[in-house]
């Protein structure tokens, strides 16, 4: 059976986990990268280091995130939603999205690329001293769909 999740499913699965995938114009062609996040308050928050993506959400704020769990081919739920990225810019805004991340994640924690900090430390020199963007998405429009065989 195939149908739509309501509102209350819908911000169930995206409470419920921790890796999404994050959509947004790039110049000429779009870019779906997966990212951790945490689905807190009506927001996605996220962090990143500085790349491609964060320069085409500076760019063109206009995003789409997606979340999904698969049990198996007939049985699935998937999350999409629309929404404005919104660079945490302040100190104390930054602390609080990378505090929101930490008590989330950080239990999950297995791999550096994953580790919300002001400072990303790695014991590889080429990582030395990135700094993390601490960003949120204003969620404007949400959906849901499932496949259920039981």
């Amino acid at each position: 059976m195939l149908g739509t999740l309501n509102p209350d499913q819908v911000d169930k699965l995206l409470e419920s986990q921790i890796i999404g995938r994050i959509g947004c114009q790039a110049g000429n062609k779009i870019v779906v990268v997966p990212i951790t996040y945490v689905y807190k308050d009506g927001f996605i928050y996220g962090h990143s280091r500085e790349g491609e993506k964060i320069a085409a959400m500076r760019k063109n704020p206009h995003v789409c995130f997606e979340v999904d769990t698969l049990t198996n081919l007939t049985n699935w739920k998937s999350v999409m939603l629309w929404g404005d990225y919104e660079e945490m810019k302040s100190e104390d805004d930054k602390a609080h999205t990378l505090g929101i991340l930490k008590d989330r994640i950080m239990p999950l924690l297995a791999s550096e690329t994953m580790r919300p900090a002001e400072r990303l430390p790695s014991p590889h020199p080429h990582n030395a001293g990135v700094k993390a963007i601490a960003f949120r998405i204003r969620i404007q429009e949400k959906t849901g769909r499932y496949e259920s065989t039981g």
